[in-house]
């Protein structure tokens, strides 16, 4: 498997990869992800060279979004004050799961930001997506707290978000040589 930056031709693929998750998601009984996510807002990221994708010789394995940009609205001024990267749109391809995707991807995240000088690997669930922050809970992500609707922070405009941080490492982890 390979790691790229997405393209614009990924486009299509990176909808379709968030698709397949709004249907997975159903499944856990949560409802993430079920209104379609915005075409253009995605190829802003893209063109910003935040989006990454996981490939195998014959498909997308899996796609993740690291930035250095918290999302509005989650963090408070003392926590922006801390250099951070951010995860976001972490997906993996249901043809994938259950190969530790979606883990090794976040130690990859972990090598990034430290690499960049970034403190805190960090992240939001969506508030319903119980099973997601067990997740992250097991990936040694500490739980900080979870906005909700009309409690955001610093003005912005969001809904709600499990916020979760872990120091950045180096992952000098035998799993991530193939993802480099």
């Amino acid at each position: 498997m390979i790691i790229e930056r997405a393209t614009a031709d990924d486009l299509d693929t990176l909808l379709a990869l968030r698709q397949e998750a709004s249907w997975w998601l159903t499944t856990l009984g949560t409802d993430q992800w079920q209104r379609p996510y915005p075409a253009d807002r995605l190829l802003s990221t893209i063109e910003a060279g935040v989006v990454f994708m996981v490939r195998d010789s014959e498909s997308t394995a899996a796609t993740i979004t690291l930035t250095s940009k918290a999302e509005e609205g989650l963090w408070t001024d003392q926590e922006l004050q801390e250099v951070s990267c951010f995860v976001n749109k972490l997906i993996v391809a249901r043809t994938h799961a259950g190969q530790n995707l979606g883990g090794r991807l976040l130690s990859w995240a972990g090598d990034r930001a430290y690499l960049s000088g970034a403190a805190w690997l960090r992240l939001d669930a969506w508030t319903t997506n119980k099973p997601l922050q067990r997740y992250y809970l097991r990936h040694g992500f500490d739980y900080v707290r979870t906005v909700t609707e009309g409690e955001a922070v610093n003005g912005g405009p969001r809904v709600s978000g499990w916020l979760g941080q872990r120091p950045t490492r180096l992952a000098f982890d035998h799993e991530l040589a193939d993802l480099t």
